[in-house]
């Protein structure tokens, strides 16, 4: 009994550690995305402004 608690503790925080990966990775993910998409308008926007002035 007394050998499985560690091994289930070690498990458990493996997973744990592995969500918590994952999570950070999609979070990562999201911020690129949504960096990326404001990048593109400001580069639509200054060609917007380019434009108007010639």
């Amino acid at each position: 009994m007394y050998m499985f608690e560690p091994d289930m503790a070690r498990s458990r925080m493996s997973e744990l550690q592995a969500e918590a990966m994952a999570a950070s990775r999609a979070r990562r993910l999201y911020l690129a995305r949504r960096a990326s998409r404001r990048a593109e308008r400001a580069v639509r926007r200054a060609a917007r402004a380019s434009a108007a002035v010639f």
